[in-house]
Formats: structure tokens, C-alpha cells, sequence
């Protein structure tokens, strides 16, 4: 079909003025000396990051992909974000540096605005713990077979360990998912369901991010809220599931600010606690604050575990351990996992260091039919510092606090 008029493959385009980023100039600035050392430590002419996480931490712009590719291409001297002409000129409002939009017209588009950023480059960094096999191939075709080098790890060694400023959004982002959680419990009642209870929570938080965050885009928050046998699983989705009298609860409140997330996990009974139920939840209880205690400097994750497996181990309960203890904090936990290096597992030999965040959130679960049935899991978020590990999770924890009359 013959073209009409000629339409380009990609352009340069501003549509109004540059929003507040989430973080200043020069934070932008630090993290783009970082990845440029590593840039010239491993010999590189260029990096595509493509992922959303690093996208988002190295320019600030959060992507919604919707099928389509999004790029962050740096070099010694510029950092461009290439993005898809649906989103028109919002990339350019929230990214730091320049914005490349590709157009639709033609599939190879994408690749074609990436090829005139990088040129003739010969070694090339790119995320391989993102890229599928297909789109690595397409972007090795394209750019002519370069040598390429995976920069994945230096990214998450770096992101690894936290900016003042980001300690600064993080600690607000625990205040809010702390709201979510008042708002949310005041809900609570016999025959109330999962589901109007958590969208309570999820817009009090909403409402705090625009008070407390009035430049951040508002997307992403939101509540599990789990009962009964609801709670076998941490991640489980919010359900119409009615109260009932002697239910166990989960409440998991999840803010989101600018791609950063925090998170609030507590168990709570409705009305009441069989002696089961408490044993399990006192022991779970105990391990959770002694976590809090030994998270400091100089201790590897490894040696975390291998003392909180020992008092689970003694107090009956390994067996019904889910998963880690605890893991990274900050940007988009959710949406990729998290900093894999940086969790509190059996196999991962990390050194917590000042400024790093993690989690502690210990879990067992009993199975439907037995004595003390259900998911126990509490849920804290510790800032690491010279002397131990700031605790930002205020909401209370432990059977003092959350049996709801």
C-alpha cells in the first residue's frame, strides 16, 4: 500500500514543561555517575537499559508498557529515554535528560530510534535478566552483533544501597502504608467483606500520597486484605469472603510513590483467639522481633536465617515456614522482584551494610483441618544504619494490639 505522506520513525517532541521529578537533579546526577563508572570500568560505548526499575531509577519516568518497548539509552555524555508515541510528551515531563519517542508506522521502529542513539558502538551493556530470548535477539540483530556485556548485577549492587533522599521518600512511604492500615482496621467486623475493607485502606493511602506527594503520579497502591483460609498465602488477592467471628486476618497495605514501594503486613483475629491459633501467632511473633534485633551492619543474610530457622526449629514451627525472612525495599518490589542479592534466604551470602533497607516478615502457615489453621506473617521495614537497623513500621504487632472486638 503505497504511503501517502512520509511519516518518521522517530522524533523529538515537547508537549509543556518539566513535572517535579520524585528526586532532585543531583541525586539523578549521582546515580548517572555511578552507571557511567560502570560504563568505563567494563569498557563500554554504550548501556540500553530497558527494564522498568532502572529506566525509572536512572531517569525518573515510570513506564506502562502495554505491549510496547521502553529503553533508557546512556552514554559518557547523554541519557535519553525512548519511549512510544502513544504516550505523547509525558516521558519528556517526567524524565531526566532527553526523550526519544518511536512511532508506530513501521515494527522496527523502536530499534531504529535505540540504533541512532548508540551508532557505532562495539560493546554495548544491556539488562539480561529482563530482555527475553526474542527481543535480546532483535535488539543483537539490529544493532549489527556488538559485543555484549550483561550490567544487570552493577545496577543492583547500586541500587542496593539507598540515597538520603531515598531513605527520606521510603520512611514516608512506611508512614502511609501505616494509615492504610488504621484506616483499614477501623472496618473490621463480623460479615464485613475482604473487599470493602481493603478499599478503605488503598484510598486513605491514595489520599495521603497526594497530600504528602502532590507532584507523584497517583498509580499502583493498593490492599490485600485476606481471612480465613484466604491467609494460606501472601500474595493471595482480595476476595468478596465475609467475616466471621474467630477469623484469622492478614493485612498487607502497599503504597506506591514514583515507582517506590512500602509495605505493612500484620495477622489480626476477629474478636477472638483459640489457644492454637495463639500458640502459633505468639511463636511467629518471636521470631519477627528477634529479626528486628539482629539486622545490623557486618552480618551476612545467610547468618540472619540460619539463627531465626534455629529458634523457629525450637519452638516447633520451621517446618511450616513459606519463604525468606525478609528482602530489599524500594524501587518497584512488586512488578520484578526485587534487588536479588539482598535477601534475607539460606543461599545468599550478601553483607547488610548502612543503608541498605530489607524487610523482616517471617511466615508459617498451617494447613485447612489442623489445630491453629492459617497464613501468620507480620511485616516491617528497617532502614540499616551504623548501629543496628531503624525500624520505620509503626503500626503495632502481636496479640496485645490486633485481636479487633
Amino acid at each position: 500500500m503505497k504511503q501517502l505522506t512520509k511519516r518518521a520513525n522517530f522524533f523529538k517532541f515537547t508537549n509543556g514543561t518539566k513535572v517535579p521529578l520524585p528526586f532532585s537533579d543531583n541525586e539523578y546526577e549521582n546515580r548517572l555517575k555511578g552507571l557511567r563508572k560502570i560504563i568505563v570500568d567494563n569498557d563500554l560505548d554504550a548501556v540500553i537499559l530497558t527494564s522498568m526499575h532502572n529506566i525509572a531509577y536512572y531517569s525518573g519516568f515510570l513506564y506502562c508498557s502495554f505491549g510496547r518497548q521502553y529503553a533508557c539509552v546512556v552514554t559518557s555524555k547523554r541519557s535519553v529515554v525512548v519511549s512510544a508515541n502513544i504516550d505523547a510528551g509525558e516521558p519528556g515531563r517526567r524524565c531526566y535528560g532527553e526523550n526519544l519517542i518511536y512511532t508506530d508506522w513501521e515494527r522496527d521502529n523502536y530499534f531504529k530510534a535505540i540504533i541512532s542513539l548508540v551508532k557505532k558502538a562495539k560493546r554495548i551493556g544491556i539488562e539480561k535478566d529482563h530482555l527475553t530470548i526474542e527481543r535480546y535477539q532483535n535488539l543483537i540483530d539490529c544493532l549489527g552483533n556488538p559485543e555484549i556485556k550483561d550490567i544487570a548485577p552493577f545496577t543492583m549492587a547500586q541500587r542496593m544501597i539507598k540515597s538520603k533522599e531515598e531513605i527520606v521518600l521510603i520512611k514516608s512511604g512506611a508512614r502511609i502504608a501505616d494509615i492504610g492500615g488504621e484506616a483499614l482496621v477501623k472496618e473490621i467486623k463480623v460479615g464485613a467483606s475482604e473487599i470493602d475493607i481493603a478499599m478503605v485502606g488503598r484510598d486513605a493511602m491514595e489520599k495521603a500520597i497526594a497530600k504528602y506527594h502532590p507532584n507523584s503520579e497517583l498509580r499502583d497502591t493498593w490492599v490485600w486484605f485476606q481471612s480465613g483460609i484466604n491467609t494460606d498465602g501472601a500474595h493471595n488477592p482480595v476476595t468478596t469472603r465475609k467475616l466471621k467471628r474467630g477469623d484469622i486476618l492478614s493485612l498487607n497495605t502497599f503504597p506506591m510513590i514514583s515507582g517506590y514501594y512500602t509495605a505493612l503486613e500484620r495477622t489480626l483475629f476477629v474478636g477472638e483467639v483459640d489457644d492454637d491459633s495463639m500458640k502459633a501467632w505468639e511463636a511467629n511473633v518471636k521470631v519477627h522481633r528477634r529479626g528486628i534485633e539482629i539486622i545490623k551492619p557486618g552480618v551476612k543474610c545467610s547468618e540472619v536465617t540460619d539463627e531465626l530457622n534455629n529458634l523457629f526449629s525450637e519452638l516447633g514451627y520451621l517446618h511450616r515456614r513459606t519463604f525468606g525472612y525478609g528482602h530489599s525495599f524500594g524501587l518497584l518490589s512488586p512488578y520484578y522482584g526485587r534487588e536479588g542479592k539482598l535477601e534475607l534466604r539460606e543461599d545468599i551470602e550478601t553483607v547488610l551494610k548502612t543503608n541498605m533497607v530489607v524487610s523482616m516478615e517471617p511466615m508459617i502457615f498451617i494447613p485447612e483441618g489442623e489445630p491453629g489453621a492459617g497464613g501468620y506473617r507480620e511485616h516491617d521495614i528497617l532502614v540499616i544504619n551504623e548501629n543496628g537497623a531503624e525500624d520505620i513500621t509503626k503500626f503495632p504487632f502481636g496479640p496485645e494490639h490486633n485481636i479487633i472486638k
